[in-house]
């Protein structure tokens, strides 16, 4: 029998990418942020999340997608992973989709921005197909006690 999960969906580049709810903590608008020296090219800095600081990655940068002058949109989403909290920059993030188990497909190989490894796989709805991440490849939070 097939489980649902539920994903919180956002956009870069006109692609809608998909991450498991229970890793959001929230979604919050743009705001400034603190620059951290010799950080990684992607991480745009930290900021104060009610008394918390909290890394966040500009998710364009880590995917090697263009980086436009105007926010529009723009979203950061802030992340709990094992006691972690992280914040991902997003094009925008608007809609939370059930996708049954038995709607994603795992055999993919992709020569995108995307690294392979980065992604768990590929969600069907009606005609709508929606990358979902491995967050722990994504963030680079590999754990060796994590199972694969």
């Amino acid at each position: 029998m097939s489980q649902t999960q539920q994903y919180v969906i956002f956009k870069l580049e006109g692609e809608s990418y998909g991450i498991p709810i229970e890793y959001v903590k929230t979604i919050e608008k743009m705001t400034e942020m603190t620059r951290v020296p010799n950080a990684p090219e992607y991480v745009e800095g930290v900021i104060n999340l009610r008394g918390e600081v909290v890394p966040i990655i500009n998710m364009r940068k880590r995917f090697d997608l263009p980086v436009p002058e105007e926010a529009g949109d723009t979203r950061t989403i802030i992340l709990e992973l094992e006691e972690i909290s992280v914040g991902m920059i997003v094009d925008s993030s608007s809609e939370v989709l059930s996708i049954e188990d038995s709607a994603i497909d795992q055999t993919i190989s992709l020569d995108a921005a995307v690294q392979d490894d980065h992604i768990r796989g590929i969600g069907k709805i009606d005609e709508r197909m929606i990358i979902l991440l491995n967050l722990y490849k994504v963030l680079q939070l590999e754990d060796s006690e994590k199972p694969a």
